[in-house]
């Protein structure tokens, strides 16, 4: 039996979806452009609910005058016809309900962000910084195949490959809604390069994921920041080593220190540092939110909780799983490879089902 008070739900939506248009169409509203953006947000996320909206409306209409015919015609091809639609229209209205209701749970309104990433080698070592390395080139990889844009602020390379440090900012439509599934514990089982006997080590990474703020997100006041410039090290050439270039920002009130040094350009490195800056102030409060999400969806322990081991990269078996849901896959190169949007999918899936069993 179909779910027809959903009707009513996407009606009493319509209003508050034509007023927002009204005000987003007002010139005078461009004069508050902070409010613009939130209007705006609004829209935007009540736009699929009405478009799915007004499908499943016509078919429960239809639905329902099919099943009229069916009452009170006596034509006998016209009743035929109708008790071919109404099966029709009733095999397709569980899965337009299920979506629907999936489109009406406030979804994390960070999901639309670009996302700032840390990677960081963990224990054991060499390996531990190469493995890093080969987190972040199979990130790139995705973010290429995604038509996603990279930009570093800051690495730290490690001494035989890869890194002990990089961070680097994701920029694309709902990136974060899509990286957030990475942050956690990455361990990694197989023979390191630096093994000379053969045996299997286990190493680990760390990544973590936010939300990149915006300027509306934080009001940062500039006196309460402390601009040290210093030399570039590591990539980049011989002006990135001997010009004052890098840029160290230390936030006063909180403590907080960010730097970037990945541009040669000392104004370009400032605005890369202010952004992540922004962004790390703004995750201070946003960590609250994860943290009591985590409680209630085991796809986000990673994120409410940054130390827990998420995913295992075992190189011998060529497996990867993902311990939050018990997903195993034996496809190792191709997945390091940047191809990984099946576990992706599959966090989503489990994470759209505890949705639903909550909302319920």
């Amino acid at each position: 039996m179909s779910d027809f008070t959903l009707v009513e739900k996407i009606k009493g939506l319509q209003s508050k979806f034509e007023n927002l248009s009204k005000q987003l169409a007002d010139p005078d509203l461009m004069s508050d452009m902070k409010k613009f953006v939130q209007l705006n947000k609004e829209y935007k996320e009540l736009e699929p609910i009405m478009a799915e909206g007004a499908k499943y409306c016509k078919i429960v209409d239809d639905l329902i005058a099919a099943k009229d015919i069916l009452s009170n015609e006596k034509d006998e091809e016209l009743r035929e016809m109708a008790k071919e639609e109404v099966v029709e229209l009733e095999d397709k209205i569980p899965a337009m309900e299920e979506n629907i209701k999936l489109l009406l749970i406030p979804k994390d309104p960070q999901d639309d962000k670009n996302a700032m990433v840390e990677i960081r080698g963990g224990t054991g070592g060499d390996e531990a910084a190469i493995f890093a390395g080969d987190l972040f080139r199979m990130y790139a990889k995705f973010c290429e195949s995604k038509g996603w844009k990279i930009e570093i602020n800051s690495q730290n390379e490690g001494v035989a490959g890869g890194f002990k440090e990089i961070i680097f900012k994701v920029a694309g439509q709902g990136v974060y809604g899509v990286f957030k599934y990475e942050s956690g514990v990455h361990r990694v089982q197989r023979v390191p390069q630096t093994e000379t006997q053969g045996r299997v080590h286990t190493s680990a990474a760390s990544v973590v994921v936010l939300p990149e703020a915006d300027e509306f997100d934080v009001e940062l006041n500039m006196n309460d920041i402390r601009k040290d410039t210093f030399c570039s090290s590591g990539p980049g050439g011989q002006s990135v080593n001997t010009t004052y270039s890098a840029i160290r920002l230390t936030h006063i009130p909180t403590g907080l220190v960010v730097q970037c040094q990945d541009e040669k350009s000392q104004l370009k490195n400032f605005d890369k540092a202010l952004n992540e800056l922004r962004t790390r102030l703004y995750n201070m409060e946003y960590e609250k939110y994860l943290n009591e999400m985590s409680k209630k969806r085991k796809t986000m322990v990673s994120t409410g909780d940054r130390s827990a081991k998420i995913r295992t990269y075992n190189y011998p078996q060529s497996r990867v799983t993902d311990h939050r849901i018990n997903y195993t896959m034996y496809n190792l190169p191709v997945f390091m490879d940047g191809d990984i949007q099946e576990v992706i999918d599959q966090l989503q899936i489990a994470e759209n089902a505890e949705r639903l069993k909550a909302e319920e």
